[in-house]
């Protein structure tokens, strides 16, 4: 039985910077860090790589855990830092916020990247989409008290 999502995930050429992003600007706790380079057979069956060789973090925001890898090897592709959210994959995470004209203020005033300013989005409440350092995609909403995405009291 799904119980529900756990973690999101984000591989990243810089974990030190994005762990920095989430934590420090965004709030995020780090519960645990760990790395490993090469002899890592569970990891590597997982991942379907050979000889990983990996830097990770793993932070918590109330009820929601973020993941952050840094790949030393195998070496990645670098992401697109203006990917439109209209390309087939994950596009976003999305963090609920109590005032989202604030958090977007706030956000905004120390260099994060935002496609507009809040929005009224009917019953969702107010939404907006900002950028992490490494171009990926966090929602911010602020959802309507009344509405049928609203989190509990």
């Amino acid at each position: 039985m799904i119980r529900g999502v756990h973690h999101t995930s984000i591989t990243t050429a810089d974990r030190d910077r994005l762990v920095a992003f989430y934590r420090d600007l965004l709030g995020f706790e780090v519960v645990s860090q760990s790395e490993w380079s090469g002899s890592n057979p569970a990891a590597d069956a997982i991942f379907g790589l050979k000889d990983s060789a990996v830097r990770m973090a793993m932070l918590r925001a109330s009820n929601a855990y973020l993941e952050i890898f840094e790949f030393a090897h195998p070496k990645g592709q670098p992401g697109d830092h203006d990917r439109p959210v209209c390309d087939a994959g994950v596009t976003h995470i999305c963090l609920c916020v109590s005032d989202i004209q604030g958090e977007y203020t706030r956000l905004k005033a120390a260099g994060m990247r935002f496609h507009c300013p809040p929005q009224g989005a009917g019953a969702v409440g107010s939404a907006t989409y900002g950028r992490d350092p490494d171009g990926n995609i966090v929602e911010l909403i602020e959802p309507d008290p009344a509405g049928p995405f609203a989190f509990p009291a």
